[in-house]
């Protein structure tokens, strides 16, 4: 009997560690799941400008030459990000952006809503300031509006006051108009549709805020405040200047910067406010080919000033966070990124996809679950001037991408396959029977590519990979989709102009021929899966 009772007596402790460990387990998710880690978006959605409405966030980024452009994302809690469309199709003037302008186009636009309406105002700095709107955040946007023409005019921002004035605050692109570290505030038509005046210029930061650009306006307890960032993209500063009267004089201060971080260049972006009064700021960092991902810092208010990230030694300038308590939003919600794999089972590409140039309807055809390419010429030696180029953000810094390509319809002196874009690019592609790995150094000046590798194929179909990590990219290939083999050297992705790099697909060719892709897949790097990550 006693052997019997120390052996359940051994039993019920035995349950009741188990029971321990697994309230501790359940302890340490639950305290996981108040924290949240930065970047919020590690893609490149740079310039970002996001606002409140109800309990839903939106943000919408810079796109630059990239169709469609102007993408809308989606969260509940400032946290999870979803795309749920792009406010612009297409890019005006349309015979300019029906080829390639790479760094050209949609540059740092701000999202708002105001009555009843979204709004967003964005500049190209070489054709002006433009405006679309919609009832709907996920579309349809009304055609873009241009409501003044001007070179040099970036970074706009509407305002709309108590007394029902309207004004729009921009910067100034020196590459186009010869000014810089230049804040400009215009008059504006309460529709949002006109300027009414030539403006003025309410700050000049070329003293102790050079290349201060990218300017918000809010008001505040009887303050105007203009958030705009300083300093370069990658080594910059965030800068809020502060006034009563929305003309100025504007007393300045950094409220972040990098401090001791890792996080370099903490600026641009938006100011949000949420149900339970606390302020939140969302802005880039750059990290090179994988652009200018997306960060969100604590704000708090200290005598009528912001102070952004955690401010330490108590100075008024706070230092990004890489990891702290989640938003209040008074609930949890589920973790979600943006959109990468595209099974091709819909009659639309996935919300992901870009072309760099405007679309031309045959370049593409999503047929009986596959995606169709057709071949578009070339007009120069290599891809950078290439319209047809559908591509993707790098979703991550460490990511593997699969696809199925089927070649039986290229014809000769055609190519179709798997790229890795940016100022250099490299891709692996089925060409008149071979497996090529092709590679353009310093693309823009329109030398021929490098063949880097080649192979014989004996079959018509191929599963072609990318690895990536930090930028390292190993192309590889399979004809079961078990064992890859790698095709050539280690490349190095590099960003684009004012993007970084990209991922994606592409068909070329002077013939009628196309290829088809059956997928598009991202994993992590190394996971074994049915087309598993690791190159064997």
């Amino acid at each position: 009997m006693r052997a019997l009772t120390s052996i359940l007596v051994l039993g019920a402790l035995f349950f009741v560690c188990l029971a321990s460990e697994q309230s501790t387990k359940n302890q340490e998710q639950r305290t996981n799941a108040l924290w949240y880690t930065n970047p919020i978006i590690d893609a490149d959605y740079s310039d970002p400008d996001v606002i409140r409405v109800g309990d839903d966030f939106y943000l919408t980024a810079s796109s630059f030459n990239c169709v469609p452009g102007l993408p809308i994302l989606h969260s509940k809690d400032l946290v999870n990000w979803k795309i749920i469309g792009h406010a612009l199709q297409e890019q005006p003037p349309l015979d300019e952006f029906d080829r390639p302008q790479h760094g050209k186009g949609v540059w740092a636009p701000a999202i708002r809503y105001h009555n009843n309406e979204f709004y967003i105002f964005y500049g190209d700095p070489d054709f002006g300031i433009y405006m679309v709107k919609a009832r709907n955040a996920a579309g349809p946007w009304s055609t873009p509006l241009l409501i003044r023409k001007a070179r040099g005019w970036i970074d706009p921002a509407p305002f709309w006051d108590d007394d029902g004035n309207a004004y729009l605050v921009h910067a100034w692109a020196n590459s186009r108009s010869g000014i810089k570290s230049i804040l400009t505030i215009n008059r504006m038509s309460a529709d949002g549709t006109r300027l009414l005046d030539d403006g003025k210029t309410v700050f000049d930061g070329r003293v102790h805020h050079p290349t201060i650009e990218g300017p918000k306006l809010y008001k505040r307890n009887g303050y105007y405040y203009i958030f705009a960032p300083a300093g370069g993209v990658a080594t910059g500063w965030q800068t809020v200047l502060r006034s009563k009267n929305i003309y100025g004089p504007y007393e300045d201060r950094i409220v972040m910067d990098r401090g001791d971080t890792i996080i370099n260049g903490p600026h641009q972006g938006g100011w949000v406010e949420l149900r339970s009064g606390e302020s939140w700021f969302v802005h880039f960092q750059d990290r090179g080919a994988n652009g200018r991902v997306v960060h969100l810092q604590p704000m708090e208010w200290k005598n009528d000033w912001p102070v952004i990230g955690v401010d330490a030694d108590g100075d008024g300038k706070g230092e990004p966070v890489a990891k702290y308590r989640r938003p209040n939003v008074g609930r949890e919600y589920p973790a979600q990124a943006p959109q990468t794999s595209d099974e091709f089972a819909s009659n639309k590409l996935g919300l992901q996809w870009q072309w760099h140039a405007n679309p031309v309807a045959d370049w593409m055809r999503l047929t009986q679950g596959r995606l169709r390419l057709n071949t578009v010429a070339q007009d120069s030696a290599n891809l950078w001037t290439a319209p047809n180029l559908l591509l993707q953000k790098f979703p991550a810094r460490g990511f593997t991408v699969t696809t199925l390509i089927d070649g039986s319809h290229l014809r000769e002196g055609e190519r179709s396959g798997l790229l890795i874009m940016g100022r250099d690019y490299s891709y692996i592609a089925i060409d008149d029977g071979r497996l090529v790995r092709m590679t353009s150094t310093d693309a823009a000046k329109g030398l021929p590519e490098t063949e880097n590798a080649a192979v014989q194929l004996k079959t018509k179909s191929v599963f072609l990979r990318v690895s990536v990590a930090e930028g390292i990219c190993l192309f590889s290939y399979s004809t079961n989709g078990k064992k890859f083999e790698r095709l050539g050297d280690v490349f190095v992705a590099k960003p684009g102009v004012w993007i970084g790099a990209k991922v994606g697909l592409f068909s070329v060719g002077p013939g009628d021929g196309y290829a088809d892709f059956a997928w598009f897949r991202f994993a992590p790097p190394r996971q074994s899966s049915r087309t598993p990550a690791r190159v064997q």
